[in-house]
């Protein structure tokens, strides 16, 4: 049986996050997903649009939706592998439908494009929802050719996926286990990683370096003193920072991890038997092929412009002249 889906890629799988969308793509016939990806769509926001213009970001998480609805050809559900795409979509549609001036307003500006959404036509849903809670872990199970036994994995949630849970998709907000039973599913050894849904740090490398260095820190740390080969993710912002930003958190620190931070799709599709190249390994940063090593896969050399970053000049410091920042306000009497 084929479940159809709407998909909804977001930006981060077209570049960054390009493992994701070609390992998703390479397992979705073995599990039976197929995926209509939603025409015309644009960027959700991401995490910084909504603090700059509320009504806008809204109307442009919007504009997917009514897309979405208009394409809605035998399924109502969209998906997203992206954790803030899935979390701005949701929070859209939620908020419109409890909020009246806000479906007027955001209905307002899709009508200049011919459009028009009611909330709650679509389901939102993410990817790893609908393969532990759908397709089934017995499912899974039934697919693996090629147990990962003997890899030691880190799940990873991220901070945006569980909370909040609106739909009540998740066993626990605080400490979910579906990424764990599915990655024991394929064969995998689980830590229990305390650390699973605290935040990466998300635009924070934009913002302030040390901060960021410091929520990438204790996140690959975490999974280190559990000794785990690698992290495995389903968040795109996620596995950004911790990958591409691991270097620089090593040269800040004088530490020397070397986590590799994958996809929990990639992790399927090599339990499915398909090849490394097939599912993008081997563009990671911090490359995979020593701890993939351990259970007999081997993962092509990485990509030249990737093994640059261990020689890449630390980033100069930023002037000390930057923004105006909020000040708190201050009475008479304190400052006396």
């Amino acid at each position: 049986m084929t479940t159809k889906l709407l998909f909804y890629p977001g930006c981060s799988l077209q570049r960054t996050a390009r493992p994701y969308l070609d390992s998703l793509v390479a397992i979705s016939p073995l599990i039976g997903i197929e995926l209509e990806e939603i025409q015309d769509w644009n960027c959700c926001g991401a995490t910084e649009y909504i603090a700059i213009h509320h009504l806008a970001s809204h109307a442009l998480v919007g504009r997917n939706l009514a897309l979405a609805a208009q394409q809605s050809n035998g399924t109502h559900t969209v998906m997203a592998a992206c954790s803030a795409c899935y979390l701005n979509l949701a929070k859209t549609d939620s908020y419109m439908q409890v909020n009246a001036q806000l479906n007027r307003q955001v209905n307002d500006a899709l009508q200049a494009g011919g459009l028009h959404y009611q909330p709650g036509t679509v389901r939102i849903r993410h990817l790893l929802d609908i393969i532990v809670n759908d397709i089934g872990i017995e499912e899974i199970r039934k697919q693996v050719v090629r147990p990962l036994k003997g890899l030691r994995i880190a799940p990873y949630y991220g901070c945006m996926i569980a909370r909040p849970d609106r739909d009540n998709r998740w066993d626990n907000v605080e400490h979910p286990l579906a990424l764990d039973k599915l990655m024991k599913a394929i064969g995998a050894e689980v830590i229990d990683f305390p650390l699973k849904t605290h935040c990466c740090g998300g635009h924070m490398t934009q913002i302030n370096m040390p901060t960021a260095y410091e929520l990438i820190r204790r996140l690959v740390y975490g999974a280190a003193q559990y000794h785990a080969d690698l992290m495995v993710t389903l968040c795109p912002m996620c596995q950004l920072n911790l990958d591409a930003y691991q270097a620089e958190m090593n040269r800040h620190f004088h530490t020397n991890y070397h986590m590799p931070i994958l996809y929990f799709t990639q992790l399927l599709g090599l339990a499915f038997g398909l090849e490394p190249e097939v599912l993008g390994l081997g563009k990671e940063f911090v490359n995979a092929s020593q701890a993939l090593s351990r259970i007999g896969i081997e993962v092509p050399a990485a990509e030249p412009e990737l093994e640059m970053v261990e020689d890449k000049p630390a980033r100069k410091k930023k002037e000390k002249a930057g923004l105006p920042m909020p000040q708190m306000l201050h009475s008479e009497e304190e400052d006396e």
